[in-house]
């Protein structure tokens, strides 16, 4: 492990946070605005342990953290699914409050959810979220904003101006599948809406429900996509029959890849194509949580293929391909987090085929893993007193 050039990088972090501002932050604004100072959580104790190949040292904790991504001046955003976003200072493990979220519905599955930054975040200081989002009744479905971040010089901070662009459609009953990852990839904004646990919406394109979207930065539905056509919801789906999409995410070549809790069995990592249907709820390599069986895949050809289906399950949380150099040898491989497996698996890529390499065993749930700008690996934990944790080389 690297110390020298590690130790400059946390130096340096630290420095950009007690100035206040870093490169590529959004414009700052006066430490007494009117959303008030920030509120400072405790930084967790530096532990640091090994497990399998890595050291693993701990940075902060939090309160069910769902998401976490990476500002380009190298502070961290973590949202907690109850309804907070932190922006944590890495080299001290400081985490402060960032207001102007917006009003989640907390319970199940739900609650505030993923958190991006715009690709030209420096220039535009635009950040993305995912929520759920109360209906009419008791009914609910995802969120997606963007908002400015400013930064104020306590190291907190606010959202403003928040803008809803997507919903899923219909809001439905119930509080699970909501899956509302997002990514921005060439240029477009990509989400990955799972099924709500209703199953028939994953078929219909009257729903955006149980699919991959392509969109415009503003929400709207690229003229390209392969529905177009169609117009109304329809516009927006890249690809369908998907269940609860958790993970998503592009590899080095541009290729979009998924990986989804299926029911009771049949996890499913795919290769995500255009206009591609992968079959659920018709179709799944697992069976129903009440014993009913559903056909597998190899019984409808006309459906895609998992290039990679778990019995017994990882329940994966996240997605991320691995391009650093802490790891070198990993380059091109993907890492998945796992919820019921309490694991980070590791997959190895030959072309449009894919394997699981190895799984580390975590001890703790695994919500989210992200590849840092120091080329470490990311993770936070899933629950309460959540821990976020830096994966390094051992030795």
């Amino acid at each position: 492990m690297h110390r020298p050039a590690l130790t400059t990088t946390l130096l340096s972090l630290a420095l950009l946070a007690a100035c206040g501002a870093g490169n590529g932050s959004a414009p700052s604004a006066p430490a007494d605005t009117t959303a008030g100072a920030a509120q400072v959580g405790d930084a967790a104790p530096r532990e640091s342990r090994e497990i399998g190949p890595f050291t693993v040292e701990t940075i902060a904790s939090f309160n069910e953290p769902w998401a976490l991504s990476f500002l380009p001046d190298g502070r961290l955003l973590v949202s907690e699914r109850p309804g907070a976003l932190k922006l944590v200072d890495v080299a001290s493990g400081r985490a402060s409050d960032i207001g102007g979220v917006p009003d989640v519905v907390y319970g199940g599955q739900g609650g505030f959810g993923d958190v991006v930054p715009h690709p030209q975040f420096a220039d535009n200081g635009l950040v993305y979220v995912s929520y759920a989002e109360k209906g009419d009744g008791d009914t609910a479905g995802a969120a997606v904003a963007r908002a400015r971040l400013v930064v104020d010089e306590s190291g907190g901070g606010s959202l403003e101006g928040l803008e809803v662009i997507w919903r899923q459609v219909p809001k439905v009953t119930g509080r699970g599948h909501y899956a509302h990852r997002i990514v921005f990839h060439d240029g477009k904004l990509w989400i990955a809406s799972g099924e709500r646990q209703k199953f028939d919406p994953s078929q219909d394109m009257q729903s955006n429900l149980g699919k991959v979207l392509r969109l415009e930065e503003d929400g709207s539905a690229p003229a390209d996509n392969p529905f177009a056509g169609q117009g109304e919801v329809a516009a927006q789906v890249w690809s369908l029959g998907h269940r609860n999409p958790l993970g998503f995410a592009f590899d080095a070549s541009g290729q979009p890849w998924d990986i989804e809790m299926g029911p009771k069995g049949g996890d499913e990592l795919n290769r995500v194509e255009r206009g591609a249907n992968y079959g659920y709820p018709i179709v799944s390599n697992g069976d129903h949580y009440d014993g009913r069986p559903i056909p597998d895949h190899d019984t409808r050809p006309e459906f895609k293929v998992p290039a990679i289906t778990w019995t017994p399950v990882i329940s994966p949380s996240s997605l991320v391909f691995y391009s650093g150099e802490q790891f070198p040898q990993w380059q091109g491989n993907a890492f998945a987090g796992g919820l019921s497996s309490q694991s980070l698996v590791r997959i190895e890529f030959d072309g449009d085929t894919a394997r699981e390499a190895e799984r580390y065993a975590m001890g703790a749930r695994i919500r989210g893993v992200r590849q840092g700008p120091d080329g470490a690996l990311w993770v936070i934990e899933d629950g309460k007193d959540g821990r976020l944790l830096r994966l390094t080389p051992k030795g």
